[in-house]
């Protein structure tokens, strides 16, 4: 990823973009709870670097974008 911007290197799109959420499923596939940890952190860092990349648009459905599609079904 690309940061402050939180993009993917690869392809551009937001991260984590499909190719790193299968990455990330794939090397935490034995500890999902330490995944949503990992991506909860993760989601934090990028809040503080969008804020400050534009403080007068604060990031929208981080928690979408980061924690809530490695939940369990």
């Amino acid at each position: 990823m690309i940061k402050p911007s939180w993009r993917c290197r690869t392809c551009g799109i937001a991260w984590p973009c499909s190719a790193a959420k299968l990455r990330l499923l794939g090397e935490y596939r034995n500890d999902r709870p330490a995944l949503l940890v990992h991506l909860a952190s993760l989601q934090e860092e990028a809040a503080g670097h969008l804020a400050a990349l534009n403080p007068s648009a604060l990031p929208a459905n981080l928690t979408d974008r980061f924690v809530d599609w490695a939940r369990g079904r």
